[in-house]
């Protein structure tokens, strides 16, 4: 799954600068965050912070269970989705450090009904750059994913899917490509996926809480999931045969914290397979991705499945990790993760107020029209639909905002504040502690 972008995309590389470090983080602030997240049932889940492989602060909130209201704890496990490629690419990684495997060696000898197997290699797996069609993007997927697959039943699946694009003419996400790369990995081990992950990192890095998942079991500390409509409900579950190590694995915010860290120390792979992990072609690395924060550069992933949603990420110069998870979010994660580093590092921002004041279609007429900004090179065009103001961005989706004050209005996450003065025909946009003038056409 893929987070979806708020209103000022590029506005990430022209917010995120700076310098400072707090060694101390700011502990009442974030947890007046998650209290006031869980009080307008925004999120249940769970954090970790850690510096040098050493947790710094934990916080978990909601419920693993709301039928039999089980709160979830700081040891709670979540379903990670797409971060379990993370840990396959650590694998393939391993493998090529035992010279059992090269990133150019093609896939032909593996999945040889595969369009373009001869040109598709394993580096290109890795990166998503092999052009295989994404199978989770199959509009019948939501009709058959909670049903057992076999590994010849998910390559007819991928295989039938074809190709998008010819190989390595560019990135684009597909979990299809993690599910034959778990394939391979097992092939060339002669041992299950599962066994390989306790082998190669859960063991040697004792992580008690991290391991290829199953039907959820909550006596085992795991945690439903819940999508919110008016109130928190229960989501159906993925079988986990299916997306093997490109969604699989079910872990916490410490193990991850502390499982990020180790590969960054060298613990896992090579200096130079953790280089070529990291080289990042077309917004993809080898598993991984690349997240600015100010000046600051994070190596990570997010994950999604059902409705768990993660992110994992580490700064190398500062040995920070963050790891979050959770099983329902009516909420950002990214923007979570803004606020966390925001408490380290001593950056300012607002927390988010959830109050909603109710406006008529008439209300909302004085801020319609297209507003420019000589600051930023972008229109933001305010159109309502209902009650409801709607702002879509030059190229972007629309985005509902709700009234929070006079003449003030909240994305529903709070991270994005639109200002008007209808009086001078002007609003400031407010995001990530930067102002922004707008002038109404």
């Amino acid at each position: 799954m893929k987070a979806k972008l708020l209103i000022i995309n590029f506005l990430v590389v022209a917010l995120f600068s700076g310098n400072s470090f707090a060694q101390k983080i700011n502990v009442a602030k974030l947890d007046s965050v998650f209290q006031t997240l869980e009080a307008n049932n925004k999120f249940m889940g769970s954090i970790a912070i850690s510096q040098n492989g050493q947790l710094i602060y934990s916080r978990a909130i909601g419920y693993a269970d709301i039928e039999t209201l089980k709160r979830a704890s700081p040891e709670s496990k979540y379903r990670i989705g797409s971060i379990s490629k993370m840990f396959t690419s650590a694998l393939v990684f391993k493998a090529i450090d035992e010279n059992k495997l090269t990133l150019d060696k093609t896939i032909d000898a593996f999945f040889p009904s595969i369009e373009n197997a001869r040109k598709i290699t394993i580096g290109n797996l890795l990166n998503h750059r092999s052009g295989i069609h994404n199978f989770t993007d199959n509009p019948d997927y939501l009709k058959w994913n909670t049903l057992p697959k076999s590994e010849k039943e998910l390559v007819e699946i991928i295989t039938n899917g074809k190709s998008d694009f010819e190989p390595n003419s560019k990135g684009q996400y597909s979990n299809s490509n993690y599910v034959l790369l778990t394939i391979i990995l097992e092939k060339i081990y002669n041992k299950p996926y599962k066994t390989l992950v306790e082998k190669y990192i859960t063991k040697p890095l004792r992580l008690k809480n991290t391991y290829l998942g199953n039907k959820i079991n909550l006596s085992d500390n795991e945690c439903y999931s819940y999508k919110f409509d008016d109130k928190w409900v229960k989501e159906s579950e993925t079988d986990m045969s299916i997306p093997l190590g490109a969604g699989a694995i079910v872990s916490n915010p410490s193990d991850l914290a502390l499982f990020i860290y180790d590969l960054f120390s060298g613990k896992i792979i090579s200096e130079k397979s953790l280089r070529q992990m990291t080289t990042i072609e077309d917004n993809y690395g080898k598993g991984i991705f690349r997240f600015p924060f100010y000046e600051k550069v994070l190596y990570g992933h997010t994950g999604g499945i059902d409705r768990f949603t993660s992110t994992l990420s580490f700064l190398p110069e500062d040995k920070i990790s963050v790891a979050l998870t959770s099983n329902g979010s009516n909420f950002s994660n990214n923007t979570i993760m803004i606020f966390a580093l925001s408490c380290l590092y001593d950056k300012p921002f607002e927390i988010p107020s959830f109050k909603v004041i109710n406006l008529t279609s008439e209300d909302l007429d004085k801020y319609l029209g297209i507003y420019s900004s000589i600051q930023i090179p972008l229109k933001i065009t305010f159109t309502k639909s209902g009650n409801k103001l709607i702002a879509q961005a030059t190229g972007q989706s629309s985005l509902s905002l709700n009234a929070s004050d006079k003449n003030i209005f909240k994305s529903a996450d709070g991270s994005i504040v639109i200002e008007f003065k209808p009086e001078i025909m002007q609003m400031t946009l407010k995001q990530g502690g930067a102002n922004f003038v707008f002038t109404k056409e």
